[in-house]
Protein backbone atom coordinates (compact mmCIF):
# COMPACT_ATOMS: atom_id res chain seq x y z
CA UNK A 1 0.00 0.00 0.00
CA UNK A 2 1.44 3.39 -1.00
CA UNK A 3 1.78 6.29 1.38
CA UNK A 4 0.49 9.78 0.65
CA UNK A 5 4.06 10.87 -0.19
CA UNK A 6 4.55 7.95 -2.59
CA UNK A 7 1.30 8.78 -4.30
CA UNK A 8 2.28 12.39 -5.02
CA UNK A 9 5.83 11.65 -6.16
CA UNK A 10 4.66 8.91 -8.49
CA UNK A 11 2.03 10.99 -10.27
CA UNK A 12 3.34 14.50 -10.81
CA UNK A 13 6.26 16.68 -11.69
CA UNK A 14 5.98 20.31 -10.64
CA UNK A 15 2.62 20.43 -8.88
CA UNK A 16 -0.53 18.44 -8.46
CA UNK A 17 -3.51 19.18 -10.71
CA UNK A 18 -6.10 21.25 -8.88
CA UNK A 19 -9.60 19.77 -8.88
CA UNK A 20 -12.59 21.48 -7.25
CA UNK A 21 -15.70 19.34 -6.73
CA UNK A 22 -19.05 20.94 -5.93
CA UNK A 23 -21.99 18.96 -4.57
CA UNK A 24 -23.24 16.77 -1.78
CA UNK A 25 -24.90 13.43 -1.17
CA UNK A 26 -23.43 9.95 -1.46
CA UNK A 27 -21.80 10.23 -4.89
CA UNK A 28 -19.37 13.02 -4.05
CA UNK A 29 -17.20 11.12 -1.51
CA UNK A 30 -16.75 8.19 -3.91
CA UNK A 31 -15.17 10.39 -6.58
CA UNK A 32 -13.17 12.39 -4.04
CA UNK A 33 -11.62 9.25 -2.57
CA UNK A 34 -10.51 8.11 -6.03
CA UNK A 35 -9.13 11.55 -6.87
CA UNK A 36 -7.09 11.46 -3.65
CA UNK A 37 -5.77 8.01 -4.53
CA UNK A 38 -4.81 9.22 -8.00
CA UNK A 39 -2.88 12.22 -6.68
CA UNK A 40 -5.12 15.23 -7.28
CA UNK A 41 -4.95 18.40 -5.17
CA UNK A 42 -8.65 18.27 -4.34
CA UNK A 43 -11.04 20.83 -2.85
CA UNK A 44 -14.59 19.78 -1.99
CA UNK A 45 -17.26 22.48 -1.78
CA UNK A 46 -20.13 20.87 0.10
CA UNK A 47 -23.79 21.83 0.30
CA UNK A 48 -25.11 23.11 3.64
CA UNK A 49 -28.83 23.01 2.81
CA UNK A 50 -29.52 19.41 3.96
CA UNK A 51 -32.26 19.09 6.56
CA UNK A 52 -32.84 15.33 6.67
CA UNK A 53 -31.64 12.42 8.84
CA UNK A 54 -29.15 12.95 11.65
CA UNK A 55 -28.04 16.24 10.08
CA UNK A 56 -31.58 17.58 10.17
CA UNK A 57 -32.13 16.57 13.77
CA UNK A 58 -28.92 18.24 14.88
CA UNK A 59 -29.83 21.33 12.89
CA UNK A 60 -33.22 21.48 14.63
CA UNK A 61 -31.65 21.36 18.10
CA UNK A 62 -28.45 23.31 17.49
CA UNK A 63 -28.10 26.32 15.17
CA UNK A 64 -25.35 24.81 13.03
CA UNK A 65 -24.86 23.86 9.40
CA UNK A 66 -26.00 20.24 8.81
CA UNK A 67 -22.86 18.09 9.11
CA UNK A 68 -23.66 14.80 7.32
CA UNK A 69 -22.30 15.49 3.82
CA UNK A 70 -19.29 17.27 5.29
CA UNK A 71 -18.56 14.26 7.53
CA UNK A 72 -18.54 11.85 4.58
CA UNK A 73 -16.26 14.11 2.53
CA UNK A 74 -13.78 14.44 5.41
CA UNK A 75 -13.59 10.65 5.63
CA UNK A 76 -13.10 10.31 1.86
CA UNK A 77 -10.07 12.63 1.93
CA UNK A 78 -8.61 11.54 5.27
CA UNK A 79 -5.37 9.59 5.62
CA UNK A 80 -6.23 8.36 9.12
CA UNK A 81 -6.23 4.58 9.79
CA UNK A 82 -9.46 2.74 8.96
CA UNK A 83 -10.31 2.13 12.61
CA UNK A 84 -10.24 5.86 13.38
CA UNK A 85 -12.50 6.55 10.41
CA UNK A 86 -14.88 3.75 11.42
CA UNK A 87 -15.25 5.35 14.84
CA UNK A 88 -15.88 8.77 13.27
CA UNK A 89 -18.54 7.24 11.01
CA UNK A 90 -20.17 5.08 13.70
CA UNK A 91 -23.92 5.62 13.93
CA UNK A 92 -25.74 4.83 17.18
CA UNK A 93 -28.41 2.12 17.05
CA UNK A 94 -32.11 2.87 17.16
CA UNK A 95 -32.34 1.37 20.65
CA UNK A 96 -30.05 4.10 21.99
CA UNK A 97 -32.93 6.52 22.42
CA UNK A 98 -30.96 9.68 23.22
CA UNK A 99 -28.34 9.26 20.45
CA UNK A 100 -30.51 7.15 18.13
CA UNK A 101 -29.44 7.48 14.50
CA UNK A 102 -26.69 10.02 15.12
CA UNK A 103 -23.21 9.53 13.69
CA UNK A 104 -20.35 10.34 16.06
CA UNK A 105 -18.76 12.53 13.39
CA UNK A 106 -21.89 14.67 13.13
CA UNK A 107 -21.78 15.35 16.87
CA UNK A 108 -18.08 16.25 16.70
CA UNK A 109 -18.65 18.67 13.81
CA UNK A 110 -21.57 20.28 15.65
CA UNK A 111 -19.46 20.68 18.81
CA UNK A 112 -16.51 22.18 16.92
CA UNK A 113 -18.85 24.57 15.11
CA UNK A 114 -19.89 26.01 18.47
CA UNK A 115 -16.31 26.10 19.75
CA UNK A 116 -14.98 27.82 16.61
CA UNK A 117 -18.03 30.10 16.09
CA UNK A 118 -18.83 28.75 12.64
CA UNK A 119 -18.78 25.66 10.47
CA UNK A 120 -16.00 26.88 8.16
CA UNK A 121 -13.26 27.27 10.81
CA UNK A 122 -14.54 24.12 12.52
CA UNK A 123 -14.09 22.02 9.39
CA UNK A 124 -10.62 23.45 8.77
CA UNK A 125 -9.58 22.49 12.30
CA UNK A 126 -11.08 19.03 11.91
CA UNK A 127 -9.38 18.61 8.52
CA UNK A 128 -6.06 19.14 10.24
CA UNK A 129 -6.93 16.70 13.01
CA UNK A 130 -8.03 14.06 10.48
CA UNK A 131 -4.97 14.44 8.23
CA UNK A 132 -7.14 15.39 5.26
CA UNK A 133 -5.31 15.37 1.94
CA UNK A 134 -6.98 18.34 0.26
CA UNK A 135 -9.51 20.91 1.39
CA UNK A 136 -13.10 20.62 2.60
CA UNK A 137 -15.06 23.85 2.34
CA UNK A 138 -18.70 24.22 3.42
CA UNK A 139 -20.48 26.23 0.72
CA UNK A 140 -21.58 28.72 3.39
CA UNK A 141 -20.54 29.45 6.95
CA UNK A 142 -24.23 29.76 7.89
CA UNK A 143 -27.13 27.29 7.65
CA UNK A 144 -29.15 27.73 4.46
CA UNK A 145 -32.69 26.73 3.55
CA UNK A 146 -33.45 25.29 0.13
CA UNK A 147 -36.62 26.60 -1.53
CA UNK A 148 -38.39 25.23 -4.60
CA UNK A 149 -40.94 26.61 -7.04
CA UNK A 150 -42.86 23.81 -8.75
CA UNK A 151 -44.35 23.81 -12.23
CA UNK A 152 -47.86 23.82 -10.71
CA UNK A 153 -47.11 27.21 -9.11
CA UNK A 154 -46.69 25.98 -5.52
CA UNK A 155 -43.61 26.55 -3.36
CA UNK A 156 -41.99 24.51 -0.60
CA UNK A 157 -39.07 25.20 1.77
CA UNK A 158 -36.73 22.47 3.02
CA UNK A 159 -34.65 19.88 1.17
CA UNK A 160 -36.49 16.86 2.59
CA UNK A 161 -39.89 18.43 1.94
CA UNK A 162 -38.95 19.26 -1.65
CA UNK A 163 -37.85 15.68 -2.35
CA UNK A 164 -41.01 14.29 -0.74
CA UNK A 165 -43.39 16.60 -2.62
CA UNK A 166 -43.34 14.43 -5.74
CA UNK A 167 -43.84 17.42 -8.03
CA UNK A 168 -41.84 18.63 -11.01
CA UNK A 169 -39.45 21.38 -9.95
CA UNK A 170 -39.25 24.57 -12.00
CA UNK A 171 -36.44 26.28 -10.11
CA UNK A 172 -34.77 26.40 -6.69
CA UNK A 173 -33.05 29.05 -4.57
CA UNK A 174 -31.46 29.29 -1.13
CA UNK A 175 -32.06 31.64 1.78
CA UNK A 176 -30.28 32.23 5.06
CA UNK A 177 -32.06 30.04 7.62
CA UNK A 178 -31.70 32.50 10.49
CA UNK A 179 -32.17 35.72 8.50
CA UNK A 180 -34.09 35.35 5.20
CA UNK A 181 -33.24 38.96 4.31
CA UNK A 182 -29.50 38.23 4.43
CA UNK A 183 -27.93 37.27 1.10
CA UNK A 184 -26.22 33.85 1.27
CA UNK A 185 -22.54 33.95 0.39
CA UNK A 186 -19.47 31.77 0.47
CA UNK A 187 -16.30 32.77 2.29
CA UNK A 188 -13.38 33.96 0.16
CA UNK A 189 -11.32 30.69 0.19
CA UNK A 190 -14.22 28.95 -1.59
CA UNK A 191 -14.18 31.53 -4.39
CA UNK A 192 -10.37 31.50 -4.60
CA UNK A 193 -10.35 27.71 -5.00
CA UNK A 194 -12.81 27.87 -7.93
CA UNK A 195 -10.88 30.65 -9.67
CA UNK A 196 -7.52 28.90 -9.21
CA UNK A 197 -8.63 25.40 -10.26
CA UNK A 198 -7.62 23.44 -13.35
CA UNK A 199 -11.01 21.77 -13.42
CA UNK A 200 -14.28 22.44 -11.57
CA UNK A 201 -16.57 19.41 -11.29
CA UNK A 202 -20.27 19.32 -10.43
CA UNK A 203 -21.80 15.98 -9.44
CA UNK A 204 -22.55 13.22 -9.35
CA UNK A 205 -25.49 13.92 -7.07
CA UNK A 206 -29.08 15.08 -6.90
CA UNK A 207 -29.45 17.89 -9.40
CA UNK A 208 -31.84 20.13 -7.47
CA UNK A 209 -30.91 19.24 -3.87
CA UNK A 210 -27.15 18.55 -3.92
CA UNK A 211 -25.61 20.49 -6.82
CA UNK A 212 -27.77 23.55 -7.49
CA UNK A 213 -27.98 24.69 -3.82
CA UNK A 214 -24.25 25.49 -4.04
CA UNK A 215 -24.53 27.29 -7.37
CA UNK A 216 -27.45 29.37 -6.08
CA UNK A 217 -25.09 31.08 -3.64
CA UNK A 218 -24.45 34.10 -5.82
CA UNK A 219 -20.69 34.45 -5.47
CA UNK A 220 -20.18 30.70 -6.07
CA UNK A 221 -22.37 30.79 -9.19
CA UNK A 222 -20.51 33.82 -10.51
CA UNK A 223 -17.13 32.21 -9.84
CA UNK A 224 -18.11 29.04 -11.73
CA UNK A 225 -19.17 31.17 -14.71
CA UNK A 226 -16.00 33.28 -14.61
CA UNK A 227 -13.29 30.72 -13.85
CA UNK A 228 -10.83 29.77 -16.59
CA UNK A 229 -10.95 26.17 -15.35
CA UNK A 230 -12.60 23.41 -17.36
CA UNK A 231 -16.15 23.14 -15.97
CA UNK A 232 -17.33 19.53 -15.90
CA UNK A 233 -20.68 17.97 -15.09
CA UNK A 234 -20.79 14.30 -14.10
CA UNK A 235 -24.29 13.33 -15.19
CA UNK A 236 -26.29 10.98 -12.98
CA UNK A 237 -26.76 7.43 -14.22
CA UNK A 238 -30.36 7.19 -13.03
CA UNK A 239 -33.22 9.67 -12.77
CA UNK A 240 -34.56 10.58 -9.35
CA UNK A 241 -38.08 10.64 -8.03
CA UNK A 242 -39.32 14.13 -7.22
CA UNK A 243 -36.47 15.76 -9.15
CA UNK A 244 -35.58 14.47 -12.61
CA UNK A 245 -38.31 12.11 -13.83
CA UNK A 246 -37.95 11.56 -17.58
CA UNK A 247 -34.80 13.68 -17.85
CA UNK A 248 -32.20 13.15 -20.56
CA UNK A 249 -28.56 14.01 -19.89
CA UNK A 250 -29.13 17.21 -21.88
CA UNK A 251 -32.08 18.11 -19.64
CA UNK A 252 -29.77 18.03 -16.61
CA UNK A 253 -27.39 20.50 -18.25
CA UNK A 254 -30.27 22.65 -19.50
CA UNK A 255 -31.50 23.07 -15.91
CA UNK A 256 -27.99 24.04 -14.74
CA UNK A 257 -27.71 26.64 -17.51
CA UNK A 258 -31.17 28.06 -16.80
CA UNK A 259 -30.37 28.53 -13.11
CA UNK A 260 -27.16 30.42 -13.85
CA UNK A 261 -28.59 32.32 -16.80
CA UNK A 262 -26.09 31.18 -19.43
CA UNK A 263 -24.34 28.10 -20.83
CA UNK A 264 -21.31 27.41 -18.65
CA UNK A 265 -20.66 23.63 -18.72
CA UNK A 266 -17.67 22.72 -20.93
CA UNK A 267 -17.64 18.91 -20.65
CA UNK A 268 -20.20 16.29 -19.62
CA UNK A 269 -19.28 12.80 -18.43
CA UNK A 270 -22.05 10.42 -19.51
CA UNK A 271 -22.45 6.74 -18.72
CA UNK A 272 -22.87 4.52 -21.81
CA UNK A 273 -23.48 1.18 -20.08
CA UNK A 274 -26.94 -0.33 -19.85
CA UNK A 275 -27.98 -1.09 -16.28
CA UNK A 276 -29.21 -4.72 -16.09
CA UNK A 277 -32.94 -5.10 -15.71
CA UNK A 278 -34.18 -6.15 -12.29
CA UNK A 279 -30.75 -5.58 -10.68
CA UNK A 280 -31.79 -2.49 -8.70
CA UNK A 281 -33.42 -3.10 -5.33
CA UNK A 282 -36.21 -0.55 -5.67
CA UNK A 283 -37.37 -1.01 -2.11
CA UNK A 284 -33.94 -0.10 -0.74
CA UNK A 285 -33.26 2.66 -3.31
CA UNK A 286 -36.80 3.96 -3.51
CA UNK A 287 -35.84 7.41 -4.79
CA UNK A 288 -34.35 5.95 -8.00
CA UNK A 289 -36.48 5.74 -11.15
CA UNK A 290 -35.06 4.87 -14.60
CA UNK A 291 -31.79 5.17 -16.45
CA UNK A 292 -31.02 8.63 -17.81
CA UNK A 293 -31.74 8.82 -21.56
CA UNK A 294 -28.79 9.93 -23.71
CA UNK A 295 -29.13 13.03 -25.88
CA UNK A 296 -25.66 13.76 -27.25
CA UNK A 297 -27.06 16.05 -29.94
CA UNK A 298 -28.78 18.15 -27.28
CA UNK A 299 -25.57 18.35 -25.23
CA UNK A 300 -23.48 19.43 -28.21
CA UNK A 301 -26.10 22.01 -29.15
CA UNK A 302 -25.43 23.62 -25.77
CA UNK A 303 -21.70 23.69 -26.54
CA UNK A 304 -20.70 20.71 -24.38
CA UNK A 305 -17.97 18.22 -25.13
CA UNK A 306 -19.23 14.71 -24.33
CA UNK A 307 -17.11 11.97 -22.76
CA UNK A 308 -19.06 8.72 -22.83
CA UNK A 309 -17.90 5.49 -21.19
CA UNK A 310 -18.99 2.64 -18.95
CA UNK A 311 -18.98 4.48 -15.62
CA UNK A 312 -21.30 2.02 -13.86
CA UNK A 313 -20.42 0.18 -10.67
CA UNK A 314 -23.02 -2.36 -9.55
CA UNK A 315 -22.95 -3.25 -5.85
CA UNK A 316 -25.39 -3.93 -3.04
CA UNK A 317 -28.18 -4.10 -5.64
CA UNK A 318 -27.62 -0.41 -6.33
CA UNK A 319 -26.26 1.60 -9.26
CA UNK A 320 -23.26 3.83 -8.57
CA UNK A 321 -20.50 5.64 -10.43
CA UNK A 322 -17.17 3.87 -10.72
CA UNK A 323 -15.05 6.32 -8.75
CA UNK A 324 -11.72 5.30 -10.26
CA UNK A 325 -12.93 5.68 -13.86
CA UNK A 326 -14.59 9.03 -13.26
CA UNK A 327 -11.55 10.34 -11.39
CA UNK A 328 -9.29 9.20 -14.24
CA UNK A 329 -11.31 11.22 -16.77
CA UNK A 330 -11.39 14.26 -14.47
CA UNK A 331 -7.62 14.15 -14.08
CA UNK A 332 -7.17 13.84 -17.85
CA UNK A 333 -9.21 17.02 -18.25
CA UNK A 334 -7.26 18.76 -15.47
CA UNK A 335 -3.97 17.86 -17.12
CA UNK A 336 -5.20 19.12 -20.50
CA UNK A 337 -6.43 22.34 -18.90
CA UNK A 338 -3.11 22.81 -17.12
CA UNK A 339 -1.06 22.24 -20.26
CA UNK A 340 -3.18 24.73 -22.22
CA UNK A 341 -2.41 27.46 -19.70
CA UNK A 342 1.32 27.14 -20.36
CA UNK A 343 2.04 27.47 -16.65
CA UNK A 344 3.17 23.93 -15.87
CA UNK A 345 4.08 20.54 -17.24
CA UNK A 346 2.70 17.48 -15.50
CA UNK A 347 4.01 14.06 -16.45
CA UNK A 348 1.72 11.08 -16.14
Amino acid sequence: MSTKHDRIVRIIQGRRPKVVMIGGGTGLPVILKSLREQGADTTAIVTVADDGGSSGLIRNYINVVPPGDIRNVLVALSDLPELDLDIFQYRFKGSDSFFSGHAIGNLIIAALSEMENGIFPAVQELSHMMDVDGHVYPASNRPLTLNAHFTDGSEVAGEAEISAAGKRIHNIWVTDSADPERKPEAVQPVIDAIMDADVVVMGPGSLFTSILPNLMIENIGNAVKQTKAEVVYVCNIMTQKGETQGFTDADHVRVLNEHLGQPFVDTVLVNSEKVPEHYLNRQKYNEILNQVTPDFKGLRKMGCRVISDNFVELRDNGVFHNGAKVAHEILNLALQSGSRSGERKIER
